[in-house]
């Protein structure tokens, strides 16, 4: 029988005899690529006694039978079953202090690690809360994370991997990066109520705005998020919602510069087609009807009609008003439009200073003569005001 197969007589274990064999290693220390997260050491035959070395940014987990032990903050550690108390319970000690065993060693790489890419690979539809336009809209950026959490983190995404990197990060989270910023850019323009077009100049915002729902999400996988930003939305400019919605601000600011809106424009523009074409007032009725289909009914058509009469009125009509409700009339209407009132006025001019004076009135505003019609005592005739005798009969009056 060969050694190993010999009775074990001395008490020692199967594990002392196999690291025996291989050897025991008698010192850890990181020697993993400089990009990695996390990274396994290749070893797993110890002693107690083993020397740990864990580098500035770092931290180690010692594991055996898939349950961590201790972790090890920077600096060097001796293996011993006073730092790490649970070995005592999983490790036979019969000789004292070189007592083999097996464990692993995992290398939890805590600095920061920034410029990491993210972006929508396929274009985000987004309703524009304004317009009610479709738009689709790509964005790009970068984050960065720290583990914070490192046992939380070997747990829930390492699992029996050997190593993780950034593209492990990437692996797990981009739906969620793009599932997250989607929603958060999504409720942002419906509760701002903002345009589509208008996102480019809000990133900084907009960035903060998604940051603080990744966060949650990260959090519970044990990894910090220390920087989150959008560096550009664009549009795709082939793409017909955005052509047209484009088409409509652009349409609007100029509107807004030349001071009137798109219904006053589509009066003008059915009133010069009108004219342009041959006819009498056919033409000018269609027109009309087209305006009252397109404007409304009832009151709306009326009021449209009213501004389109009034429109033309003051460019092509002197108007007067009335001087009851003081609304705009045509100048040779002799009752208002709107509420009845007399719109003429006559004028009285007084028989004693010359001045006229509006009909109704009883005395001369600028003398104070009596401008009533005279009746005549005896005959009962009416002679104008300031006549000295009677026009039918000759009394005095």
């Amino acid at each position: 029988m060969g050694l190993f197969n010999k009775p074990r007589t001395d008490g020692r274990t199967d594990d002392y005899y196999n690291n025996e064999r291989r050897g025991v290693i008698d010192r850890i220390k990181f020697d993993g690529p400089a990009d990695a997260i996390v990274w396994k050491f290749p070893y797993d035959n110890f002693s107690i006694g083993t020397q740990l070395i864990v580098n500035e940014s770092q931290e180690a987990i010692l594991y055996k039978n898939g349950q961590a032990l201790d972790s090890f903050g920077p600096g060097s550690h001796t293996l011993s079953t006073g730092n790490i108390p649970l070995l005592q319970k999983l490790v036979n000690l019969p000789f004292g202090g070189k007592t083999p065993f097996t464990a692993e060693v995992w290398y939890i790489n805590k600095t920061v690690k920034r410029d990491i890419k993210w972006g929508t690979q396929d274009p985000i539809k987004i309703q524009d809360p304004t317009y009610k336009i479709i738009v689709p809209i790509r964005a790009f950026g970068e984050f960065g994370i720290q583990i914070n959490d490192a046992r939380n983190y070997m747990t829930q995404i390492v699992g029996t991997l050997h190593s993780s990197d950034i593209n492990t990060i990437l692996k797990h989270f981009k739906t969620l990066i793009i599932t997250k910023t989607k929603d958060s850019i999504a409720s942002y323009i419906v509760k701002q109520k903002i345009s589509v077009l208008d996102l480019p100049s809000l990133i900084d915002e907009l960035s903060n705005v998604c940051k603080s729902r990744i966060i949650e999400e990260f959090d519970k996988y044990g990894i910090l998020i220390t920087n989150f930003y959008i560096e550009s939305i664009n549009y795709p400019d082939d793409e017909t919602s955005v052509i047209k919605l484009q088409e409509a601000l652009a349409k609007k600011a100029e509107m807004d510069i030349v001071g009137f809106n798109y219904q006053q424009e589509r009066t003008f523009d059915t009133l010069e087609t009108a004219a342009g074409n041959e006819g009498n007032s056919g033409n000018i009725m269609g027109a009309g009807m087209g305006l009252g289909m397109g404007l409304g009914i009832g009151g709306a058509f009326g009021n449209a009609t009213s501004q389109m009469g009034n429109q033309l009125n003051s460019s092509s009509n002197p108007v007067i008003k009335c001087p009851k409700c003081n609304i705009d009339n045509p100048a040779n209407n002799k009752f208002c439009s709107s509420c009845g009132s007399k719109m003429i006025i006559q004028k009285i001019k007084c028989y004693k200073c010359g001045i006229e004076n509006e009909e109704g009135v009883k005395f001369c505003g600028e003398c104070g003569a009596n401008l009533l019609e005279n009746k005549c005592k005896k005959c009962e005739s009416i002679n104008s005001p300031g006549t000295k005798f009677c026009k039918e009969c000759g009394e005095k009056l």
